[in-house]
């Protein structure tokens, strides 16, 4: 068998099943709960309608729960996002999908987590599949 043609047809499978995208950066640091992000800051309330224009978003309507896990800390001029998830019965096919959306269409109604820390993004933090 000839081991090059063997690596050249395992390269093209992997490259085929791999639909991974990373995207640019939405800012260098984050706000979390703690240094792994996995507690929840705040429980919000969507005041309108986002729809996710990438696989970094997530779709949000208006009046749907949203728990906040991660704020990101915004360079000059650019937008707020925050990261969270839906959440409710209703809306049992979307929950635990997490992802951006602008901190300007959720009001926050009850805050879980006070004391915060500040962590670097990473690539993995704006990685899509």
């Amino acid at each position: 068998m000839n081991s090059p043609l063997v690596i050249l047809v395992c390269m093209g499978l992997l490259h085929q099943t791999s639909r991974a995208v990373h995207l640019d950066k939405l800012a260098d640091n984050k706000i979390c709960g703690d240094a792994d992000c996995s507690y929840v800051l705040s429980l919000a309330t969507a005041l309108d309608d986002f729809i996710a224009p990438d696989c970094r978003f997530i779709n949000i309507k208006k009046n749907h729960k949203v728990y906040v896990y991660s704020k990101l800390v915004p360079e000059e001029g650019a937008g707020v996002f925050w990261s969270g998830s839906v959440y409710g019965e209703r809306y049992v096919d979307q929950m635990g999908i997490i992802g951006y959306f602008p901190a300007t269409v959720v009001k926050e109604m009850h805050t879980f987590k006070e004391d915060t820390v500040t962590i670097p993004t990473t690539d993995l933090d704006f990685y899509c599949e």
